[in-house]
């Protein structure tokens, strides 16, 4: 019995052995170890991506897609280069501007690796850097029919494992998409692009196509647009123009509460402002919130936001800004027999109350209200808002000048003095005469007038 199991074991070790040997180079020093090659041996492997590698080559960005990764590469066929180099007016790779390539060729590397199971429509950065201050561009990745990326190139053949990721392969060259090829990928923006060409209209896919400026959209998503109902009759361009911000890219995380001033403007073409709040999410106007942030373009970044952002009037600002709530509390439930909500709401004078826009008013802060001994009763506190309203005309900061008067719509005047002690922008004296109220913040413009914010409640003269 011995003897058998000594024979086995002699056995199992010659069949190891010579296992060994077989796997061995042919020094019989090294066991090769059989592995998947990495994408750019696929690459290279492949016939059809051989333009692929000459501009990987070129660009000098092999040993970067043979890192460890892992990466999930869309590889464009010969034809595919071929077609992007003809469209580009570009004779052979050798023309394209290496810096041009390398950002091209970089928006078809995802870091991760995701094979077309995991793929859903959505949004994923690349590895180009083109957008703005360095950011990674964004691809829409839409999986209703097939694979389809940035609305022009689709997938033919998925899945090509390697080591270091998965490539698949795609019939056209992914370019380096503008905030107009964005909107046009996206299929949850059609409303939106049907809205900005109408009628031929090419004012708005001229200016956010610009590449020498940067711009901050908030795009309204399909649903968004069917259930606007445009209440005021605002004109369609304006209402658009209130969605983008021009000169900047702002990004999700350098968003706060704040004011911003967008492309819309008002009748004297004053630009009207847009009041972000971040306390939950990312809320405009008090009106449209930010579903999906930070779609990155080469000239800017979108957000889609879930409600057509309308013209502004000055009781939008007053309802959306936190710091005027007790303000909006007085208008509303604690004047009841004044409507100053609908008043502050007109767009448009002829109501037979002598009551006309623009607005101009100065808006105290909820500190300012604080600081009041009590909050007046309904009859006294009447007079005291309608003595923070001037009816129209626009007056904004750059239309003060030292000691003007404006008379308000309870009939006293204030007085208004440049510049302002402290902090305050200019300082203000009342009806009653009281001279240390600070305007503190100026200029928030709505369609139908502007705000200027108090740090102190005016107080009218009780005695006249």
């Amino acid at each position: 019995m011995k003897t058998t199991s000594k024979l086995i074991k002699s056995c199992l070790l010659i069949f190891a052995l010579v296992f060994m040997a077989s796997c061995s180079d042919d020094d019989g020093d090294n066991p090769i170890v059989e592995t998947d090659p990495d994408i750019v041996d696929l690459a290279i492997a492949t016939d059809d991506l051989s333009i692929l590698v000459a501009a990987l080559q070129r660009a000098d960005l092999v040993s970067a897609v043979q890192a460890d990764g892992p990466f999930t590469v869309f590889a464009p066929t010969n034809a595919a280069f071929e077609a992007f180099l003809q469209d580009n007016n570009f004779a052979s790779l050798e023309d394209v501007p290496v810096d041009v390539l390398t950002q091209v060729l970089l928006n078809h590397v995802v870091e991760g690796e995701f094979f077309s199971s995991s793929l859903s429509t959505s949004y994923v950065s690349s590895l180009s850097t083109a957008g703005p201050a360095g950011a990674n561009l964004s691809l829409y990745i839409d999986t209703a029919s097939g694979v389809t990326i940035n609305g022009i190139s689709d997938v033919v053949t998925a899945d090509v494992d390697a080591s270091n990721g998965v490539v698949h392969i795609v019939d056209a060259v992914i370019g380096l998409p503008n905030i107009v090829d964005h909107a046009v990928a996206n299929s949850g923006l059609t409303e939106l692009v049907g809205a900005l060409t109408a009628g031929g209209n090419t004012t708005f896919t001229d200016l956010l196509s610009d590449d020498t400026t940067d711009f901050t959209v908030f795009a309204p998503v399909n649903d968004a647009f069917t259930a606007f109902t445009n209440p005021n009759g605002n004109d369609l361009a304006n209402i658009l123009s209130n969605h983008v911000i021009a000169g900047t890219a702002a990004f999700s995380t350098g968003l706060s509460n704040s004011y911003v001033n967008t492309a819309g403007t008002n009748a004297d073409g004053d630009f009207l402002s847009l009041y972000i709040n971040t306390d939950s999410g990312v809320t405009l106007n008090g009106v449209s919130d930010v579903a999906i942030a930070d779609i990155v373009a080469t000239n800017g970044v979108i957000h889609a936001v879930t409600a057509v952002i309308d013209v502004p009037t000055v009781v939008t600002f007053a309802v959306a800004d936190p710091n005027f709530s007790t303000l909006v509390a007085a208008l509303t439930d604690l004047t009841p027999a004044t409507d100053f909500a609908e008043i502050l709401s007109r767009t448009e004078g002829g109501n037979g109350d002598g009551i006309d826009p623009d607005f101009t008013v100065f808006a105290p802060t909820n500190a300012a209200f604080d600081d009041l001994a009590s909050i007046p009763e309904e009859g006294l506190l009447t007079e005291v808002l309608l003595h923070h309203v001037v009816a129209g005309a626009n007056v904004r900061s750059g239309d003060l000048t030292d000691g003007i008067m404006a008379g308000t719509l309870e009939g006293d005047d204030i007085t208004i003095n440049l510049p302002g002690t402290g902090d305050n922008i200019a300082d203000v004296t009342d009806g009653s005469g009281v001279d240390d109220i600070g305007i503190v913040a100026v200029d928030v413009q709505a369609g139908n007038g502007v705000i200027h914010v108090l740090n102190k409640v005016m107080i009218p003269n009780t005695s006249n």
